[in-house]
């Protein structure tokens, strides 16, 4: 019996607003072989997210005392109080499953992880046609306050320069050719092995 190679990992990072989940929740919808990695918060929970499958929610006090436990593959404070990261258990289940994980997480840390597992990661960026089109987007979500909105627009514009930093580009206009071409990077870079 051959052992499993450990799965690899695809990384989608995006300002907020580009369309980024709508993109991994196709491609797991799609893909069998790829299993999503779950990243932990402390933000509040949105109507409809489930506690486990969207995020796990955690206190302020829980996520530092996972941190003290070195609980973390990689972690940041967003905003103040506003701790996001990933779980070093949660990518080792999947990874020692067979199957590859899928990440949907924030530039700088689609960045923590590329820098740590290497050439057996591929970060893909997906960008949005334009500022005004982001703007519309995270408008159109109608969760956030006018405040919590021109914070969050004006770090997604400050991301948008970090596309060099990853493997490919995608552009989201069109969500159907946005989802195709993720799924055909992703099965050239599994592949190639």
């Amino acid at each position: 019996m051959h052992p499993i190679t450990p799965g690899k990992l695809i990384i989608f990072s995006a300002p907020s607003g580009a369309g980024k989940t709508s993109i991994v929740r196709q491609l797991m919808q799609d893909m069998p072989n790829l299993a999503f990695s779950v990243s932990a918060c402390t933000r509040e929970q949105r109507p409809g997210e489930i506690n486990g499958k969207d995020y796990y929610f955690l206190s302020i006090g829980e996520f530092k005392q996972k941190i003290a436990n070195n609980e973390f593959v990689e972690w940041e404070e967003v905003y103040a109080n506003g701790f996001y990261g990933t779980l070093r258990s949660e990518i080792e289940n999947i990874r020692n499953s067979g199957k590859h994980v899928l990440f949907d997480v924030d530039v700088e840390g689609g960045l923590n992880l590329k820098k740590i597992y290497g050439s057996d990661a591929l970060a893909i960026f997906v960008q949005p046609p334009s500022v005004d089109v982001l703007e519309a987007r995270l408008r159109g979500r109608g969760t956030e306050s006018e405040e919590s909105l021109k914070k969050r627009l004006g770090k997604a514009i400050k991301e948008l320069d970090y596309y060099p930093k990853f493997d490919v580009v995608i552009l989201n206009d069109v969500l159907a050719d946005a989802v195709a071409e993720a799924r055909q990077k992703i099965d050239t870079f599994i592949q190639a092995g």
